[in-house]
Parts: structure tokens; C-alpha cells; sequence
């Protein structure tokens, strides 16, 4: 019988194999993908760009992921196998943590995935670095980007460094809520940084770990492109042009001023960010990516699903009502939270094909896929000099 690692690797192969078109024109379906077809031109953007979901975890079904994170073996070739065919080179995993006791916890993530990574490093390479993002395409491996959802972890501002130790690449300021760096997106009030979160982000710039605004309120978020020295984030969160007061989308200055840092906007398919009001489709979905193509330029824009492989709508309903109840009202929740036709492995495939009807560019469409966050994290990751020390009074 052959061994684990030799299963995976015979069925990385296949896969591949399995997935290529069959001829260079017409329409094709891939492995996994049921009775969706794709052109030839989008199997091929897909394939050529470096395809980054700059928030996306590996699951959304709590159960199965503490499985993983306790014992990595349980991770099996068919648990894989979506990850392969979904077209998706880099995931990153970030997830909302926050209370009293993160330091530890977030300690423990962290711990949990590096076992995990380190067990599975046949199918899984942890993204640290630019080389990472060159190598991940050709390695046969999933990249796994690092990152938390909140900073309430940050103690102290050496926090940042340990964090960084331990393979944390992108920390979102806060989550919806208040903490001690500045405010999050449906609190009341927005009182913008702190003097803690200005030092925080300078800590980060100098570190070289990335700032991500996505959940926070808009004196936050404007504050964190004043304070920083470096690209800004959002790596998931929509246009509150197009979804009027929707707190969980950033308004036309912020994003802007985000561009103006050098940063990218993920484009998320949560449903109430993209449209507030029914039908809500892919097409709307990507009205989102023209309208901050057009605000900025199409070098600042890409996809943040915020969802795992089959969204939130595919959760158990005992998870999904559970996830629902820990949000605020403001959230405007509707009977579906996902949006058919990228709630799916192959949803990377789908925003190929739309960019292709919106007559987008080859090259305009694999910096939307992936291109324009491989190069802005490549550009926040280089360490900056430390500052120099003061003489002594």
C-alpha cells in the first residue's frame, strides 16, 4: 500500500492531469465542478496568474477544522482535493478573535497551524515572504498566508514582533468592535486611532507585517493611511456607493486614500455587501471591482472572498444561525448569505469569466485574481531599517 504522502502526490498528479482542456478552444468542465463549463481563455488566466483569496479559510465547519488543528492527520486526500481544483494558490485564513484573553489564544492559533503546516507540508507551504508568493505556483502546493482579524493580541508594541515570530503576515487593526487601537465598523461611535494603535502600526511597518482595515470604522480606517509608512489593506469589504450605509463597506475616500498608500481592496461575495436589495448576482458582484477600478486604477483592486470553499450558506444550520447571532443588526443579514455562482471551489473560474465579459484585459484580470496583492505584500513585507537610536540626555 502506498504511504500518505505518496496518495497525495499521486493525486496531485491526477488532478492536474485531470483538470487540464482536453483542446485549446471551446468550453470546458472541470474536475469537481459539476455541470459548470468555462472557456478555454479563463482555464488559462487561472492558471497563469498566481490566484490569491485574501480571506478565505480552509473551512467554515468548526468541528472538522478543531479535528485538524488537533490531530493534522486528520486531514485527508479527499479533504484536499477541492483545494487542488479550486484554482486558488494562496488562502488567507484570518479569522475574528478578540476578549480578554487573545494573547493566548491567538498564541494558541498560531501554534495549532504551525503543527498543521509542518504535518501536511506536502500539500501546504506557509507564505512568510515575497520568494513564498514566487515559488507557491510551481511548488504543487496550497499557500497558507498567515493573519488575524482583530489586534487585540497586542499587548504591547514587542507584541508585534513576537507574533511575527510565530508567521502572523497581516493583522486587521480591529474587528466590528471597540479595543484599545481604534474602533471597529458597528460601533456607535468612531473615535479613530489611538496613540497605542498609531504605535502599533508604525511597529507593524518596521516589522514588516501588513495593515488591514477591512472591519474598521471609518476614522479608523483613515486614520491607519495617515499613520502608516507602508501600503494599506482591505482585504475584504465592498463599495458603500453601492450599498448606501452598509457599515461593512468603506466609502469612495476610503478607498481613495487606501490607493494612495499603494494598498488593494479585496472584493468580498458576502451578499449584503455587494447589493442591498434582491436579485444579487455575480454581475453585482463585479460592479464592485469596476467601481474601484475606475475610483483608482485597476493596480489596487482584488478578491477577498470571506468565505471558506462553499460559503456560509452550506454551514449546519445549528453553526450558521450561531455566526448570524453574533452580529449586530447593522449587518442586515437576508435568508442567504452567499451569492450563487461563486459559493463554489471553482468560484475563481467564475470571476475569470466575468472580468471577460466586463472586457477586461488578460493582464487586468490576473492582477484582480491575485496579481495586485502578490505585488503589495511583496513591497510591505521588506523590513525597514530600525530608527536610529537617540544619544542619551
Amino acid at each position: 500500500m502506498p504511504t500518505r504522502r505518496e496518495a497525495l502526490t499521486a493525486l496531485t498528479a491526477g488532478i492536474a492531469a485531470l483538470g487540464a482542456p482536453l483542446i485549446n478552444r471551446g468550453r470546458h468542465r472541470l474536475l469537481g465542478a459539476g455541470q459548470r463549463e468555462y472557456s478555454t481563455r479563463a482555464l488559462d488566466l487561472v492558471r497563469t496568474a498566481t490566484v490569491i483569496d485574501m480571506l478565505s479559510p480552509l473551512t467554515l465547519d468548526f468541528p472538522k477544522f478543531g479535528r485538524w488543528m488537533s490531530d493534522p492527520d486528520a486531514f485527508t486526500a479527499a479533504d484536499l482535493a477541492p483545494f487542488r481544483t479550486s484554482g486558488i494558490n494562496v488562502f488567507h485564513i484570518a479569522v475574528g478573535t478578540g476578549g480578554p484573553n487573545a494573547y493566548v489564544q491567538n498564541l494558541e492559533f498560531f501554534t495549532a497551524w504551525n503543527s498543521f503546516l509542518a504535518n501536511q507540508d506536502q500539500a501546504f507551504l506557509r507564505i512568510d515572504s515575497a520568494a513564498d508568493l514566487d515559488r507557491v505556483k510551481g511548488s504543487g502546493r496550497i499557500g497558507v498566508l498567515l493573519g488575524i482579524q482583530n489586534a487585540e493580541h497586542f499587548r504591547t508594541v514587542s507584541d508585534v514582533d513576537t507574533f511575527y515570530a510565530a508567521g502572523q503576515r497581516v493583522a486587521q487593526l480591529t474587528y466590528n468592535t471597540r479595543n484599545l487601537i481604534g474602533n471597529g465598523a458597528t460601533e456607535r461611535r468612531d473615535d479613530g486611532l489611538s496613540d497605542f494603535g498609531v504605535a502599533i502600526v508604525e511597529r507593524m511597518n518596521r516589522t514588516g507585517m501588513a495593515v488591514d482595515v477591512s472591519h474598521c470604522g471609518d476614522r479608523t480606517t483613515l486614520d491607519a493611511f495617515e499613520a502608516s509608512r507602508r501600503p494599506v489593506l482591505i482585504t475584504h469589504s465592498n463599495c458603500r456607493a453601492l450599498v448606501p450605509g452598509h457599515p461593512r463597506c468603506k466609502t469612495d475616500e476610503a478607498i481613495r486614500r487606501m490607493a494612495a498608500t499603494g494598498g488593494v481592496m479585496g472584493i468580498t461575495g458576502v451578499r449584503m455587501f455587494v447589493r442591498g436589495e434582491e436579485p444579487t448576482t455575480i454581475e453585482h458582484f463585479v460592479d464592485h471591482i469596476d467601481h474601484v477600478a475606475r475610483l483608482t486604477s485597476i493596480e489596487h483592486v482584488g478578491i477577498g472572498s470571506d468565505i471558506d470553499l462553499y460559503g456560509y450558506d452550506a454551514m449546519k444550520p445549528e453553526e450558521n444561525k450561531r455566526l448570524r447571532d453574533g452580529y449586530k443588526g447593522s449587518y442586515g443579514f437576508r435568508e442567504k448569505i452567499d451569492i450563487e455562482g461563486i459559493n463554489h471551489p471553482q468560484r475563481m473560474f467564475d470571476v475569470a469569466e466575468a472580468l471577460i465579459r466586463r472586457k477586461y484585459s488578460d493582464r487586468s484580470i490576473e492582477l484582480v485574481l491575485g496579481g495586485n496583492f502578490k505585488r503589495v505584500l511583496a513591497e510591505i513585507w521588506k523590513r525597514l531599517p530600525a530608527p536610529p537610536k537617540m544619544p542619551p540626555k
